[in-house]
């Protein structure tokens, strides 16, 4: 591990009371100054057990209930903010325009090492859809980590979820054209009602920020296909993990053109056999469980759900020690 920059200045988060943050900064990329942000929720009791938390792609950290969930269960949160996500997004910057996976491994460094100088010898590194692709990746390029014990991932982005054709021949051509023009653009297919789903204003029941977790996201830069496709290229050749991980995700994926049924109970964003055919080729001690009625973030499902996923984690987590 690197040695930490500083002695971190937290400062109190928009999320409200026991909610800090602190800048992480980088040295410049491509588009100039780097940052990216660490919050944190502290347990009411000391404890040496921690969670790092890494969001997915056009998201941030705002799932105040699942951080209490691990500050009730003896676990100090913490969560990044990515650089060019949320908290972190500077005004010079493009939104979410990475190239290369192992970019987000500088501030998962940084903050594995706070959390390692705050006093804590155990953390679950966890991670939802394109952070479950990072976390996995991290977890696999880290064996022996000294910190990390264990490995959560929440619907992770192993595989684009589109028909055969694409798979095969689209994505690796768009993966190639994207290392030459990183800045072009190419429609994002995404569901139109997944956002629309969770926000309170609109058809769910958080209150999240709109400019950072947009309703509409009609294009992605080709940079973004080729850092998955490049990353998904590991899971797919299957890697070891030397830390338990627990798999979980949707029973169903659908892809609904109308508001109903089907995107309030499925995961609207990726394809769950993927995530089943990807997980069983991790080497190691993997668990994979299917969530009845789950979203793409399991987390954000309707309550009886949600309660499902907190039973089957914190089970687990007893099962293995943490």
């Amino acid at each position: 591990m690197s040695a930490v920059q500083s002695t971190p200045n937290y400062q109190p988060d928009h999320l409200g009371s026991g909610y800090e943050q602190t800048t992480l900064d980088f040295p410049d990329d491509f588009e100039g100054r780097v940052t990216a942000t660490l919050i944190r929720k502290k347990a009411s009791t000391t404890t040496k057990k921690a969670v790092l938390y890494i969001h997915g792609f056009i998201d941030y950290f705002f799932q105040t209930e699942m951080a209490e969930r691990f500050n009730q269960h003896g676990f100090d949160f913490y969560a990044l903010d990515l650089r060019k996500y949320g908290r972190s997004i500077l005004p010079h910057q493009k939104y979410y325009n990475v190239r290369n996976i192992a970019e987000y491994d500088a501030e998962i460094d940084q903050a594995l090492d706070i959390i390692g100088a705050e006093g804590h010898d155990a953390v679950l590194l966890c991670g939802h859809s394109t952070g479950g692709l990072t976390t996995t990746l991290y977890a696999a390029h880290h064996l022996n980590h000294p910190l990390i014990k264990a490995l959560w991932v929440n619907s992770p982005f192993y595989d684009f979820n589109m028909n055969s054709i694409k798979r095969k021949f689209g994505v690796p051509q768009l993966s190639r054209i994207g290392k030459l023009f990183p800045d072009l653009q190419f429609p994002s297919e995404l569901n139109k009602w997944y956002t629309a789903s969770l926000h309170k204003d609109l058809k769910g029941e958080w209150d999240f920020n709109l400019d950072w977790k947009k309703t509409k996201y009609p294009k992605v830069r080709l940079s973004f296909v080729t850092a998955i496709h490049e990353a998904q290229k590991e899971i797919h050749q299957g890697l070891q993990v030397d830390v338990p991980v627990l798999v979980m995700h949707s029973h169903q994926t659908k892809n609904p053109r109308k508001w109903g049924k089907d995107a309030q109970s499925s995961d609207v964003i990726l394809g769950v056999k993927d995530i089943q055919k990807y997980a069983q080729k991790i080497q190691g001690d993997v668990s994979i469980q299917s969530i009845h009625n789950g979203l793409h973030d399991l987390v954000l499902s309707e309550k009886s759900v949600r309660e499902n996923v907190y039973q089957q984690l914190f089970s687990w987590l007893d099962s293995k020690g943490l």
